[in-house]
């Protein structure tokens, strides 16, 4: 086992790959609970019963998707990454594509499989690092900043922090309403772990919300701790039931969003915690594509199980600072949620004002990609800045992803810079346009 996971060429031992894999877990354990909120989207309560996924089996899907990831991810890439349904993602799955398109359930998890599939496809071409090198760096930042400030407005909504008004849209809400009081307790003591580096901080802030939520009443106490594993049957396999639905220039756009967002959150996160645990060489990332087939099998496999997209997940880089070298605490991440089945009974504790304060943080933490922008530049500022802007104005990601997407080819040749456009992205703007013209 030792010589399988390279310990002695890592300098690592066992000790401190269990304490890095547990630390990741407490990291991003979160999901089990944020995950199958947002995706049954249970903070609108007049939604029909024909639009909501079953949260138990949702609880199940992301348990089962995360520890197959991570443990792809450790057995084949050997890399100290966990896996778990993406935020931000999940959320213009519900969000975007099944509330404001207007998608079934079952057909947008068609998308995500189909996504999936071409993604392992690219990854064994080699294709994938060709399409992302065709796409301006400041558009990828923009794009994941523009997620992080989506994620904090659904965030803010579902804690009753900023609510409907009809003259002005938005507005604060009723800070005297006990459930927004709770959210807004959550946000401070989250904010606090945090800034003090606890690590797990989000995870601990959910609890110590969900605690003193059922303390002051505003939580039904549940009867129960461990429990009975949730069933699948309400999503398993759902996906397969609709793919004759994915060939329409809607499901088009969605399926390029899937696959946009996690080619490069993916390849970020893999870069980023590979070179912090020291992994990289000669600025290049060892067996790159056995990491991205993890990924991609993964989101695969959580699409068939019924949940959206599977990624890499930054909160990999907390396991990372805590010793973690190898894929050997990729394998202990996938066993803890393994051993998280058991726990569904919290499920009912985590309401949307203990979920809240974690989107509202997650986002935070997405929004740092805004200092990689080279705002001098007029004719890229423009074209990210609406890509940000337009995520939570208009309420969807594909729709600031096209904004975007579309501006940038205009800019550049106002610019006199036609020659540095990338021919992939005359390609998106074409298609950007037709979303438009056929969707808007």
């Amino acid at each position: 086992m030792k010589k399988f996971f390279q310990f002695d060429e890592l300098g690592t031992n066992y000790r401190r790959e269990f304490i890095g894999g547990l630390t990741t877990f407490l990291s991003m354990a979160y999901i089990l609970f944020v995950n199958p909120n947002t995706l049954a989207m249970t903070s609108i309560p007049d939604l029909p019963d024909a639009m909501r996924m079953d949260t138990g089996a949702i609880f199940t899907a992301t348990a089962i998707a995360a520890a197959v990831g991570s443990l792809l991810m450790g057995l084949i890439a050997k890399y100290p990454i966990a896996l778990a349904p993406g935020m931000g993602l999940n959320a213009f799955f519900s969000f975007t594509v099944v509330l404001t398109m207007g998608v079934p359930w079952q057909t947008a998890l068609s998308g995500v499989l189909v996504s999936g599939v071409i993604f392992i496809l690219l990854t064994l071409t080699g294709l994938r690092e060709k399409i992302i090198n065709s796409i301006p760096a400041e558009l990828k930042f923009a794009v994941s900043a523009g997620i992080g400030l989506f994620i904090t407005f659904v965030g803010f909504q579902n804690a009753g922090i900023i609510v409907n008004n009809d003259a002005t849209l938005v507005s604060l809400g009723d800070f005297t309403n006990p459930q927004t009081l709770l959210a807004i307790f959550g946000i401070f003591v989250t904010v606090i772990l945090m800034v003090r580096g606890v690590k797990g901080g989000i995870f601990y802030g959910m609890l110590i919300t969900a605690i003193v939520g059922m303390a002051t009443s505003q939580i039904a106490v549940p009867d129960k701790v461990v429990g009975a594993i949730p069933s699948l049957a309400p999503t398993f396999g759902q996906a397969f039931m609709n793919l004759d639905q994915i060939f329409t220039i809607q499901m088009l756009v969605v399926i390029l969003t899937f696959l946009f967002v996690d080619f490069f959150d993916t390849a970020g996160t893999l870069v980023g915690v590979a070179n912090q645990a020291g992994l990289m060489k000669d600025n290049k990332l060892p067996r790159a594509g056995k990491a991205l087939f993890a990924d991609s099998a993964a989101t695969v496999v959580g699409s068939i199980l019924g949940t959206s997209t599977t990624t890499s997940y930054v909160e990999s880089s907390a396991g990372v600072a805590a010793g973690a070298r190898s894929g050997f605490a990729s394998v202990v991440t996938a066993i803890l949620f393994l051993l998280a089945l058991f726990f569904s009974p919290l499920l009912g504790v985590i309401t949307s004002a203990v979920t809240a304060p974690a989107l509202i943080i997650v986002g935070a933490l997405m929004v740092a990609s805004l200092g990689q922008i080279d705002w001098n530049r007029f004719e890229i500022a423009v074209p990210a800045f609406l890509t940000i802007i337009t995520m939570p104005l208009a309420y969807s990601i594909a729709t600031g992803i096209a904004v975007g997407f579309i501006f940038y080819p205009i800019t550049m040749m106002m610019k006199g810079k036609a020659k540095e456009i990338h021919p992939v992205m005359y390609g998106l703007f074409v298609i950007f346009i037709l979303y438009f013209i056929f969707l808007a």
